[in-house]
């Protein structure tokens, strides 16, 4: 009965003894099963504190595909669980809550980007990793925000290349190449949600602030960053500054790791913009990141359930643009 429910709910909700310390017997647990947990920068920070690895999507498919572990417990989104699974098929792969998606990865579905592919022969896919295993399958190579622009600098200035999902990404690669890539309509819900006006406002008050951005974001924030890259490389400039205040238009929870390795600096997250009815939030943060709990990822430990299983043959095709993007970067 409780195994049908934990199956309905994408997680195991079952009462956890009081006074139990999650933190130590996550990390006992982890010794015990020969189990790594990976998380993403933008996870609740108690989740990256006790994670055997933290990075951006990148950081995080390398490290799938090199460790010697049995279990990985992927502390971040459903695509990101698929791709360890594709890396190391015969690994356990497990997630704290099976209902932690991306709406990124939802704007693009496979039967849609086929007949998109099948209206445009003769072009190149090149994939953001937020997508599914299923996209993944139909991708000539995959990339992620801190190494699309070198990925696509490789193929030849008149190759003809579909981009997709995120329009902005793609957009933001196209004016940095000079080239004219399709873009895919797509977008991060929470990326989107940033505006020129909320930066300036954060501006005025703190004058000095360097703007940093995601690429993610729409174009008119791009354009008033001083640097725009993924979370991997807004980390490494606000460590490498002398600089010692920072404007943050990306996932708030990256601050939690610029303020441990900077904890002489000021990182201001940028709100959602007022207009959208988010007046009320100090900063943008993604409802599925924050899915993963030290509770859930207790009991998933502790149970091996849910796990991540990605089709044979979806997984064979998926798996090659996957490395060709850790090959090329």
């Amino acid at each position: 009965m409780l195994k049908n429910e934990w199956t309905e709910k994408g997680y195991i909700n079952e009462p956890i003894a009081e006074g139990t310390d999650l933190k130590a017997e996550i990390r006992r647990m982890c010794e015990e099963k020969n189990a790594v947990i990976m998380a993403h920068y933008y996870t609740q920070g108690e989740i990256q504190n006790i994670a055997d690895f933290i990075g951006d999507s990148l950081a995080l498919a390398r490290k799938a595909a090199e460790t010697d572990a049995r279990i990985i417990v992927m502390c971040g989104v459903h695509f990101m669980a698929e791709t360890c699974k594709i890396l190391s098929p015969e690994k356990l792969v497990l997630v704290p809550d099976l209902n932690a998606g991306c709406s990124l990865a939802d704007s693009c579905k496979a039967a849609d980007l086929k007949k998109y592919k099948d209206e445009h022969p003769g072009y190149k896919v090149v994939s953001y990793v937020n997508t599914t295993a299923a996209v993944k399958a139909l991708t000539d190579v995959v990339v992620t925000s801190g190494n699309a622009r070198q990925i696509v600098d490789t193929f030849p200035k008149d190759e003809k290349i579909i981009f997709g999902p995120d329009y902005n990404l793609g957009s933001y690669i196209n004016s940095v190449t000079g080239r004219n890539m399709l873009l895919w309509n797509g977008g991060c819900h929470v990326h989107e949600r940033f505006s020129v006006s909320e930066i300036m406002r954060l501006k005025e008050n703190h004058p000095s602030a360097k703007i940093l951005a995601h690429p993610e974001c729409k174009g008119p924030v791009l354009a008033v960053a001083d640097v725009v890259g993924s979370t991997a490389v807004l980390l490494k400039y606000a460590v490498e500054s002398s600089d010692n205040e920072f404007i943050v238009a990306t996932e708030a929870g990256i601050l939690h790791e610029m303020t441990r390795k900077c904890p002489d600096k000021r990182f201001i997250p940028v709100p959602p913009e007022i207009s959208e009815g988010w007046a009320s939030c100090s900063c943008n943060e993604c409802e599925y990141m924050k899915m993963n709990t030290l509770e859930k990822i207790y009991n998933t430990l502790k149970y091996e359930w849910p796990s991540v299983d990605v089709d044979k043959d979806i997984a064979e095709d998926a798996v090659k643009p996957i490395k060709k993007m850790l090959e090329l970067s």
